[in-house]
């Protein structure tokens, strides 16, 4: 098990920081690479450009919540659980037997 953790392509883990607009306000944003693939799949399946889709959806957060504490955090939440949810049910079982 090990041998999956320690054979990660560094590249995909490294950080990588972008510049976006979030309610007319510039900020930077800074993910590992591996989940800026995932939110280019998220925001290309809706139609939309990452820096869009991030806007929209935290937009979304503030008319739902009030705030976003963590916004960055909630990102990779995010991720997660879309990859999670499209992988079959049964892969990761069988991979872990």
């Amino acid at each position: 098990m090990c041998h999956l953790f320690a054979s990660q392509c560094p590249d995909s883990y490294a950080f990588e920081t972008r510049s976006i607009r979030l309610n007319g306000q510039s900020t930077s944003i800074r993910l590992e690479r591996v989940f800026w693939e995932i939110l280019e799949d998220i925001a290309a399946a809706e139609r939309m450009t990452v820096p869009r889709f991030i806007s929209t959806l935290h937009q979304e957060i503030l008319l739902l919540r009030g705030e976003v504490p963590n916004f960055t955090s909630h990102l990779r939440c995010i991720c997660v659980s879309t990859r999670s949810s499209a992988e079959p049910r049964g892969r990761a079982r069988a991979e872990a037997a």
